[in-house]
């Protein structure tokens, strides 16, 4: 139940105790608990507590926001510490304030009430794997037959690979992934990794030659990313309100830094048995490994380590650099059923 600040009597026929030291814990994406402290008088008198919860404004908030709506929340006085779940479409990932008052509900059905407490930022967190398993379902949902291809490639500018020759002993180094697709991403701001791409065209078996990303295109066989010694990840299920639907894999050397930081927040994925990108021994030829991408998502691939040069080859494409098609901090459409669970943004 929601309440209007305006239809909160004053009355003060005896003070009710102002909660104190307000304690926030248990944060996850879409919840919290909340504790706080109060003095014994009147506090048999308590019948519920009124919760104010706000998105903490910043420089790009709404300055024409609608000043009265209501944003209080009525709680019955239960036992301290009171889970607050679901009576707010909480988001993760975001920065809130919230202040608590004490009440008694009068018999003519108004409320006596204390003064608000001090005001106590907090943040919610990151989609817990729970979340990110129901994204992961959503995904396999319309990932598609598999293809079968052979290289992972980037594109950049030429710049880049310049500045990776010159300044960087030809490698090319991790960089903390931008904050693209779901708001909620445990990986966003926080995995370091290069991006690269696998997808390639149903006709040709090839990749595509446009790419929005650069002219300039690294291209390293399959088996040197992805191979047995090679943990798989799911981090994210994402579009920018168009029809192409986005799925960000990680890859990672079993061991390595970047195994470590995605074994305690993103789903495994069985790296010969998944709907996305698979690794198999080839029936064909004793020894080789055979590879697989699924057709109907574009696959966002991060390789967590550091990658010379020279595994590879760089080459200028001979297509258009389609700068629409460009992913960088783009922003997930909140609207769409195909890719959001019920819970944050």
């Amino acid at each position: 139940m929601e309440v209007n600040p305006r239809t909160a009597a004053s009355l003060r026929l005896e003070e009710l105790p102002v909660p104190q030291n307000i304690k926030i814990s248990n944060i996850t994406c879409d919840s919290f608990k909340i504790c706080w402290d109060m003095e014994a008088r009147s506090k048999e008198r308590i019948t519920h507590y009124f919760i104010d919860l706000n998105k903490k404004e910043n420089k790009n908030s709404n300055k024409f926001k609608h000043k009265d709506v209501p944003t209080k929340l009525v709680a019955k006085a239960v036992p301290l510490p009171m889970t607050v779940r679901g009576h707010w479409f909480l988001s993760p990932r975001t920065e809130y304030t919230v202040a608590v008052q004490t009440a008694s509900k009068q018999t003519d059905g108004d409320y006596a009430i204390s003064e608000w407490s001090e005001i106590i930022e907090f943040c919610t967190a990151d989609y817990s794997t729970v979340h990110l398993n129901q994204l992961l379902e959503k995904a396999e949902v319309i990932a598609g037959r598999m293809l079968r291809f052979s290289v992972f490639y980037r594109n950049q500018n030429k710049e880049y690979f310049d500045h990776a020759r010159e300044a960087q002993e030809n490698r090319m180094l991790p960089s903390v992934k931008d904050n693209s697709g779901s708001h909620g991403s445990p990986i966003s701001g926080k995995l370091e990794g290069i991006f690269f791409s696998c997808n390639t065209e149903f006709n040709t078996g090839k990749p595509p030659q446009d790419s929005p990303y650069g002219r300039h295109r690294f291209e390293i066989q399959a088996d040197a990313l992805f191979n047995p010694n090679t943990n798989l990840y799911f981090g994210d299920f994402y579009c920018m309100y168009t029809a192409y639907h986005y799925v960000i894999l990680v890859l990672a050397p079993k061991g390595s830094r970047g195994d470590d930081f995605c074994k305690q927040r993103l789903p495994a994925l069985d790296i010969t048995n998944n709907r996305f990108l698979t690794c198999k021994q080839d029936e064909d030829a004793a020894g080789s490994l055979v590879f697989h991408h699924a057709q109907d998502v574009i696959l966002e691939v991060i390789y967590t380590e550091p990658l010379d040069l020279a595994l590879g080859t760089v080459a200028e494409i001979s297509g258009h650099q389609l700068m629409s098609m460009s992913t960088v901090n783009a922003k997930k459409d909140p609207s769409c059923k195909t890719c959001n669970i019920s819970v944050g943004r």
